[in-house]
């Protein structure tokens, strides 16, 4: 029988099911603990929807099959008008102008905890829950809700949810954040549900396992142009600006195009790192002015790190920019600035509620603009914003 305390704090909880398994133990732990759970199923992407790379019918099926044995309501939502207009826009617009956004980051802002929030609301929801791999955390000497990486360092998604604010994060609860994928893996496996064992989805969800310049072309105009190394010689040409992304290695289409004679030794007398005969192309630069692609040879080539960098349109999960700080100020701040990298020892040089300056000890490699850079201090994250530039010297030839 239910203690008096335990009734008061049973809520209804509206799971986003995505027919992973992640999700599906999230509502599976919110039932067992006497919750009322309804799950929403969310289809954001109708092009196309019926191929091979991206289908949400086959999601839907494993959703409705999770639901099934947990035990629970599903109700299949389309929000694909409100994606398409809040989220691929942008997607496409940032492209258009030479940079390279990530989706996922508006997509949880602006869908899974706007709405899908709205419509949970709608359902008399008191909380939503998703399957993310991260926590929030009422800080009760501020009052404010945190934002906290996930407890399996190896899967944290804080990253993705930087732009949250608190009024979202108070009705957001995130289960498996508290748990290893292992064990969601082993809850999911003992409790019988049918996607115990389906692979986790990777990539952007309206593009799927499909090649992305295959994808991007179907938008995007191809506009050929030059491919330059940094001493201004021309390798080859690029099918279009948009294509390309800062760091980028496979599918420059140059091969293993060797420096030459003065070139050669011009670049071993300056005692490069990796500018070897033999080393590997990264694209450094996109000059949209001259519709040009710079290119440099070596992983750790000087055009390709960056000590410095600004970004914008940025967003804090306090409601309130953080504080300026000095290298190797305690409580050290740490960013990422793209997922799965580890936190990076930084300054917060300048910072207002739309803007800020971050400096690294570390030189940070290949910071591509359009990108987000996360701030953290320890396992708390305050927020972030888009990249703009960088210091690194991409002059031409």
């Amino acid at each position: 029988m239910q203690t008096a305390i335990q009734q008061a704090q049973k809520q209804r909880i509206v799971v986003g099911l995505s027919g992973g398994v992640d999700s599906a133990v999230t509502a599976y732990l919110l039932k067992q603990q006497g919750h009322e759970v309804i799950g929403i199923f969310m289809k954001n992407w109708e092009d196309d929807d019926d191929s091979e790379f991206c289908s949400s019918n086959i999601d839907f099926v494993d959703a409705a099959a999770v639901a099934d044995v947990i035990g629970i309501e599903i109700e299949h939502v389309n929000f694909a008008a409100d994606y398409k207009d809040r989220v691929f826009a942008e997607f496409l617009r940032e492209y258009q102008a030479g940079r390279t956004p990530n989706p996922d980051i508006l997509c949880n802002a602006e869908i899974k905890f706007k709405a899908f929030l709205d419509h949970a609301m709608r359902l008399g929801a008191e909380k939503i829950a998703t399957g993310h791999y991260a926590r929030v955390r009422l800080n009760a000497a501020t009052g404010l809700h945190e934002l906290l990486k996930g407890l399996d360092p190896a899967k944290d998604q804080s990253y993705f949810l930087h732009r949250l604010n608190q009024a979202q994060l108070s009705k957001t609860l995130f289960p498996v954040g508290e748990l290893h994928k292992t064990e969601v893996r082993r809850i999911a496996d003992e409790i019988g549900l049918p996607n115990a064992k389906k692979k986790d989805s990777t990539g952007i969800c309206f593009i799927g396992e499909r090649p992305f310049r295959e994808f991007l072309n179907r938008y995007i105009a191809k506009a050929p142009g030059l491919i330059k190394n940094d001493k201004g010689r021309v390798l080859g040409e690029h099918v279009g600006l948009s294509f390309y992304t800062l760091g980028q290695r496979q599918g420059l289409g140059i091969g293993g195009v060797k420096a030459r004679g003065a070139e050669l030794k011009a670049i071993q007398a300056q005692g490069q790192r990796g500018a070897g005969e033999h080393e590997p192309w990264f694209v450094a630069r996109k000059d949209l002015a001259t519709n040009t692609l710079w290119v440099v040879q070596g992983h750790d080539h000087p055009w390709l790190l960056s000590t410095e960098l600004s970004a914008q349109d940025c967003s804090w999960v306090a409601g309130i920019p953080p504080a300026v700080t000095l290298m190797g100020a305690t409580p050290t701040l740490g960013a990422k600035t793209r997922y799965r990298q580890a936190d990076a020892a930084c300054a917060l040089a300048a910072v207002s509620a739309a803007h800020c300056e971050l400096h690294f000890e570390q030189a940070q490699w290949a910071v591509t603009p359009g990108q987000s850079a996360v701030l953290y201090q320890g396992e708390v994250c305050l927020g972030g914003g888009v990249i703009h530039g960088s210091n690194v010297k991409n002059g031409g030839a």
